[in-house]
């Protein structure tokens, strides 16, 4: 008697595994596997159809993972003590991203930093087309093969090796959550997010969207969803390996670029596109975003919470990019599952008088899939091979590891310039770096003093140079024209290192190098 009710669970286990195994949908599978291989073979061919990095920042980013998987997850940062990133400052905003690229440090570091650059964008489109199967959405994987033809500037800011296409994936997962009914997740996503990235205040606006189109279509306002996120916020906040500089950073890396108050000119794509330039590089995603009003026009029935959330979230990365052309990251991508949302509920309409849409929506889409894809991948192709060459400092950086001394502070007349040197060169600290804002908040007067060095608006730079900044060697490229000829006529510097690339200085009289 008492083994035949471990044989009866035994033979019912033993049915529901063998039940499982017949019902599972290879199909599926196989169109997921194939996504997949697609994504990644068209990304790598736009990646490796240069040698060099679409993004200077990448440069930092995977050296940095190279330092933090040598040194430990936190390591000293020396390397910008002129800035709010000096060395008792420091905070990683980009610490679990750093933390993602270690597996891709192995190796040729510019080799693995392009991989991140094929490989994280695919992840994030075949996450998004788990999303429009998750939100039973018809010809999910054609509308997923839309992420490739919707931007050429789409595809090329997320073949940079940086946060972005993780960001994206992230983004897309907390949509799937609070339109599946899966809310307490977000508690969990939106803390792994601060830890990414510090860009997790997108997360709250999303949930906002949601909880705004749920309280307008259905009547309902459920607080719960921005409590999770809140939540989430709080704590990877107050429990973060950089608490509490992670939160004095983000009021100085964010006050300037919400307040207009910064004088200092910023990477191009804090600014917006020129009208033309939007239609030429992302006209797909305007086309889309239009297809999917239409599409809210041709419907008899009521806007459904997953259309209007889509559509809101579209319109805020949409508004965002009229202010700053980064949001090209986002903007496309939402669009494109806006737009499915919305032709899908017009298709389930139809559909019954009209059976022989199953066959012909498909084959539409895909013939207006094909000539976008065709040219967004010439066109992301040659953005990608209009970069900076990748040795461009190999041999200057070289030069000053061989000949000055370990800490020494080097003087650039870019900030920009920064992520390549640090590449190639961790025996020097630098002035500033990854954006001009890091000094000017740190100290005002300072940051003005070395743009206008760097213009060759100051006589005798190697005064300011010894006595302000303290820096006993000085690197230029060779656009820097009018730099260069107040250098040539300064007695203190003496010119030591040029190439293609670069010029070095040393001061001659550095004895009274120091800080004020």
């Amino acid at each position: 008697m008492s083994s035949e009710p471990v044989k009866s669970s035994y033979n019912t286990w033993g049915t529901r595994r063998a039940q499982a195994a017949i019902e599972f949908d290879w199909p599926i599978f196989f169109t997921g596997l194939g996504l997949l291989g697609l994504f990644l073979l068209f990304l790598g061919a736009i990646q490796f159809s240069t040698p060099n990095l679409s993004s200077t920042d990448g440069y930092f980013h995977i050296k940095f993972a190279e330092i933090m998987r040598d040194q430990g997850l936190r390591p000293p940062f020396p390397w910008l003590p002129l800035t709010i990133l000096n060395p008792q400052d420091y905070a990683d905003h980009h610490f679990l991203f750093h933390v993602l690229l270690i597996p891709f440090t192995y190796g040729d570091l510019r080799v693995g930093a392009k991989w991140t650059g094929v490989i994280f964008p695919a992840l994030a489109f075949w996450t998004g087309w788990l999303f429009l199967r998750g939100q039973r959405v018809r010809y999910a994987a054609l509308w997923a093969v839309g992420f490739l033809a919707v931007s050429e500037a789409f595809l090329y800011r997320l073949s940079m090796p940086r946060v972005q296409a993780v960001s994206l994936l992230m983004m897309i997962l907390v949509l799937h959550v609070v339109l599946t009914g899966r809310e307490r997740w977000l508690f969990p996503l939106t803390f792994t997010y601060v830890w990414l990235y510090d860009g997790f205040p997108f997360i709250i606006l999303i949930v906002g969207c949601y909880t705004l189109s749920r309280w307008l279509l259905e009547g309902r306002l459920r607080l719960w969803p921005l409590v999770y996120v809140g939540l989430g916020v709080g704590l990877g906040l107050l429990i973060n390996p950089y608490f509490p500089q992670y939160i004095i950073f983000i009021y100085h890396h964010m006050l300037p670029k919400l307040t207009e108050s910064s004088s200092a000119s910023v990477g191009n794509e804090w600014y917006p596109y020129q009208t033309w330039t939007l239609v030429e590089n992302s006209g797909p995603s305007l086309l889309v975003m239009a297809a999917g009003a239409v599409a809210l026009g041709l419907s008899q029935r009521r806007m459904s919470t997953q259309t209007g959330t889509l559509l809101l979230v579209a319109l805020l990365f949409g508004f965002l990019l009229l202010k700053s052309r980064r949001f090209i990251e986002y903007y496309p991508a939402f669009a494109l599952l806006f737009c499915a949302s919305a032709w899908n509920a017009v298709l389930a309409e139809v559909r019954p008088a009209k059976p022989w849409l199953d066959k012909a929506a498909p084959v539409l889409l895909a013939l207006l899939l094909l000539p976008a894809l065709l040219y967004n991948y010439r066109e992301a192709r040659e953005s990608i091979e209009d970069t900076n060459p990748y040795q461009r400092y190999a041999e200057a950086s070289a030069w000053l590891i061989a000949n000055t001394p370990p800490g020494s502070l080097l003087c650039q007349t870019d900030w920009d310039d920064f992520s390549q040197l640090f590449f190639y060169n961790t025996h020097n600290t630098y002035t500033l770096g990854l954006d001009p804002t890091y000094m000017e908040s740190y100290r005002r007067e300072m940051y003005e003093l070395w743009r206008n060095i760097g213009r060759g608006r100051v006589a005798q730079p190697s005064q300011p140079m010894v006595h302000v900044f303290g820096c006993p060697y000085v690197l230029t490229d060779l656009d820097h024209e009018n730099f260069l000829d107040e250098a040539a006529a300064d007695p203190n510097l003496e010119e030591v290192y040029r190439d293609e690339y670069a010029v070095i200085f040393r001061l001659r009289d550095s004895a009274a190098v120091g800080y004020k």
